[in-house]
């Protein structure tokens, strides 16, 4: 039996979507959902809330949780990786509340700035034993990456050998929620989008092969007059000339320009919501209590298929009908020839049956090149930390980092990596 292994899979509610999508899809019925998660109640209810979506899809795909990860792996043609290491408490929480001792502020902290730093160096390590059990027991298969920071994780995969794409959730819906805040229809568009994860940029978007970005800029101008959730995205557009793909709460702090301590006003002027993301896992942990019963013990459970790309990239490579999706791969060959060839970048792919097929773009226009480079920077060096396991490219990471270069002295951006790895103890190797 052909399987799909989800770790992770104590994430019911994104189970229920990647998953439930692929029970929506004939080609993917005669597979064994293979479920795995260190938190034994989370995987027990996931199981559960798959069991009964099943049933009230009338499905035929077998769902197995399972308590050893090697055996979960083992013989998989797709893995989905959903895993966050250390979760809301301790490690968010520490990811937060140790740069405010140096007055550094953070939005979201999953991908740049320090938060994102250590997010990814306690999240490599679990990632390297996924790879060395993948090369054991399933070595072909596809491992399909929705975590967090997604630029560096998918290029340490791929560093280990294994076939790895990342896939976010803005790609799919940038142009149309561009769209219609702008009060644009939404209908005969098509657009083009490359970049890095969470920075790409919408280079074309056209309806009927007419440019709207001259239409966009005008309205978004006019809005920017108002406050609204987007004013950071409207004000890089406006200043460098393209819209950018993931949430203004997520720019604002990959740019130095947004979050100064020097300049408070800024935060209002730009609505810029400070701690959202704990905000966000404090709100999904109480929500979560409340809704449990309503998803896990549902004997009627259904589900209408997402935009998520994991159950068309499957569909697509199980029955060779092709599919395109923005996707996370190393730029080799320089798809975007202006940024560097060891970098993960986010750009059209077609998928198959052969694979990920990413497309060439060339250059992106030079200021968003730059802007990309920035980012880049601190990831290469902090897959560089990781690797060589040397305190000294943790600080390089950090020092080169966009917006906590903006706010603090060398000397302190070195402090708090130190008051970081003491904080995270154990969930971090010993760096010499």
């Amino acid at each position: 039996m052909k399987k799909i292994t989800f770790l992770g899979a104590g994430s019911t509610v994104f189970a229920k979507n990647v998953l439930g999508d692929c029970m929506t899809v004939d080609a993917l019925q005669d597979f064994e959902f293979a479920l795995f998660d260190i938190n034994e109640e989370r995987l027990n209810d996931s199981e559960m809330m798959l069991n009964n979506l099943k049933k009230g899809m009338n499905s035929t795909v077998t769902v197995r949780s399972y308590q050893d990860r090697k055996e979960a792996l083992r013989g998989a043609k797709y893995v989905i990786n959903a895993i966050q290491v250390g979760g809301y408490d301790p490690a968010t929480i520490t990811d937060f509340e140790v740069p405010k001792n140096y007055n550094l502020r953070q939005t979201i902290a999953d991908t740049l700035g320090i938060g994102g730093i250590f997010r990814n160096l306690r999240t490599i390590p679990v990632m390297q034993a996924f790879a060395r059990d993948i090369k054991e027991v399933c070595p072909d298969a596809w491992f399909l990456n929705y975590t967090n920071p997604m630029a560096v994780l998918t290029n340490i995969m791929l560093q280990e050998g294994i076939k790895t794409v990342g896939l976010c959730h803005s790609v799919q819906v940038c142009a149309s929620d561009l769209l219609e805040s702008l009060e644009l229809p939404t209908d005969h568009i098509q657009s083009k989008i490359a970049g890095i994860n969470h920075m790409a940029w919408l280079l074309e978007i056209t309806r009927d092969g007419e440019d709207l970005y001259p239409e966009i800029k005008k309205r978004a101008k006019a809005k920017q007059q108002s406050t609204h959730s987007d004013m950071v995205r409207f004000e890089l557009m406006d200043k460098f000339g393209y819209y950018v793909t993931e949430s203004s709460e997520h720019n604002a702090e990959y740019h130095p320009y947004f979050i100064k301590s020097q300049y408070p006003e800024l935060i209002e002027q730009y609505n810029i919501p400070l701690d959202e993301y704990p905000r966000r896992c404090v709100n999904q942990i109480e929500e979560w209590q409340h809704m449990r019963d309503d998803i896990v013990n549902d004997q009627n459970l259904t589900h209408e298929r997402t935009h998520e790309y994991g159950s068309y990239i499957i569909e697509a490579m199980e029955t060779n009908k092709p599919y395109k999706i923005g996707g996370n791969v190393l730029n080799t060959g320089g798809l975007i020839s202006n940024l560097p060839k060891n970098a993960v970048v986010e750009v059209p792919c077609l998928v198959d049956a052969s694979g990920i097929n990413p497309t060439y773009i060339g250059d992106l226009p030079e200021q968003l090149a730059a802007l990309n480079r920035t980012n880049i920077n601190t990831q290469l060096l902090t897959i560089e930390a990781a690797l060589t396991q040397k305190k000294e490219k943790i600080y390089q990471a950090a020092m080169l980092d966009p917006h906590t270069a903006a706010e603090l002295s060398i000397s302190d951006i070195i402090s708090l990596c130190d008051d970081l790895i003491e904080a995270h103890g154990d969930w971090l190797p010993t760096y010499s």
